[in-house]
């Protein structure tokens, strides 16, 4: 079987669940690593059997290097999908694609100059979860989509985080922290966005770490840490979105629901691939479904083997998290802030293909 090989730039702590997964995929071949520190590379290669620990400029200038996924920090993700792409490789990054629109436009317009595929986290709507509420809403389980709401609320990452300060810097704050999980999959289900509105508010300018090694430290807050979204879709429908790190009490409230013309539709966790599916239609109470599709697991690198998929079968379809996608979602989350500084809603300037369902017996 033909094999795509793989290289990772980034050996930091979300490298381990790529660098597990990887080599359980059929068409995927983990074969080089790199790091700034050299050091942290060789780690990770004698960890998980990896033939090859590079420097970056090693690993970009090996012609047997097909896929780099590029593990950096978000700021770097920029720079180092566009050295990938230069490099004459197909890229896949960690959410988010990239701090800014710009940046973002720029990855975009390298990959299409290149002829090279640009793909980019999150996967999880690829998960058993999120596909089998979309073949829910595709059988017409629950009539027409009208309207969903989606919640993430927490009391910040002060609390549990070692390092917790980036989370209240420009480009952090709760949206761009955990907003791509939940406008993927909406996008996944309800296909792209027309225009956004948004109010977002600093509730608290000064936080205080609790989690140990810097207790007692003051962290001062530079971005929005409660943002609530509205949101217009092509399809019609509207979707409210909060995502928030003042939320001290803690909640009841479900990740996210679809409400359609005959029934209601609660979507597991957008973070994870597996979760519990429910549905309510008529004067009924909620019941559970069975998931129909596989991928339940931690499968980070799903959106990976996917892209390998789409190259080798030349199906394009198949790249079900793409730039493209990746970009709308940038856009949106950039829009909610635009929209709450200037009073007015954001008119979408970027669009995408909803992406190809799953066939529930695949195997990526």
């Amino acid at each position: 079987m033909k094999k795509m090989k793989v290289g990772i730039i980034g050996c930091g702590n979300i490298s381990a669940a790529y660098m597990k997964n990887i080599p359980g995929y059929a068409h995927l071949e983990l074969y080089a690593c790199a790091d700034i520190d050299v050091s942290r590379a060789q780690a990770r290669a004698e960890e998980f059997a990896i033939p090859h620990a590079y420097t970056v400029e090693q690993l970009l200038g090996d012609p047997q290097v097909d896929i780099v996924i590029n593990l950096t920090i978000p700021a770097a993700h920029a720079a180092v999908c566009i050295q990938i792409l230069e490099a004459g490789k197909h890229a896949y990054v960690e959410k988010p694609l990239a701090v800014t629109r710009e940046e973002g436009q720029q990855i975009l317009e390298v990959a299409k100059r290149k002829g090279l595929l640009i793909g980019s986290a999150p996967d999880t709507f690829l998960g058993g979860g999120i596909q089998t509420c979309l073949k829910l809403i595709e059988d017409g389980w629950i009539g027409k989509p009208i309207a969903a709401t989606a919640f993430m609320m927490s009391k910040g990452h002060e609390h549990w985080h070692p390092d917790p300060e980036f989370y209240y810097a420009k480009g952090g704050g709760p949206m761009f922290d955990m907003g791509p999980y939940y406008l993927t999959a909406l996008v996944a289900l309800l296909g792209p966005i027309r225009r956004v509105t948004g109010s977002t508010e600093v509730s608290f300018p000064e936080r205080t770490i609790s989690s140990e090694k810097k207790r007692g430290q003051k962290i001062t807050v530079e971005t929005p840490t409660h943002v609530t979204g509205l949101l217009d879709f092509h399809s019609g429908a509207i979707a409210t979105i909060i995502t928030s790190f003042d939320i001290m009490g803690g909640t009841k409230l479900p990740n996210i629901e679809i409400y359609g013309s005959h029934g209601s539709l609660r979507v597991p966790d957008p973070n994870t691939f597996g979760g519990q599916v429910m549905i309510r239609r008529g004067g009924s109470d909620w019941e559970p479904i069975p998931l129909s599709h596989g991928y339940t697991d931690q499968n980070r690198g799903l959106g990976v083997a996917a892209m390998a998929q789409a190259l080798l079968t030349g199906d394009s379809s198949a790249h079900r998290a793409n730039g493209e996608l990746a970009y709308h979602v940038l856009e949106a989350m950039h829009g909610f802030h635009d929209a709450s500084d200037n009073g007015q809603h954001y008119e979408m300037k970027s669009s995408c293909e909803k992406p190809a369902a799953l066939n529930p017996h695949s195997v990526l």
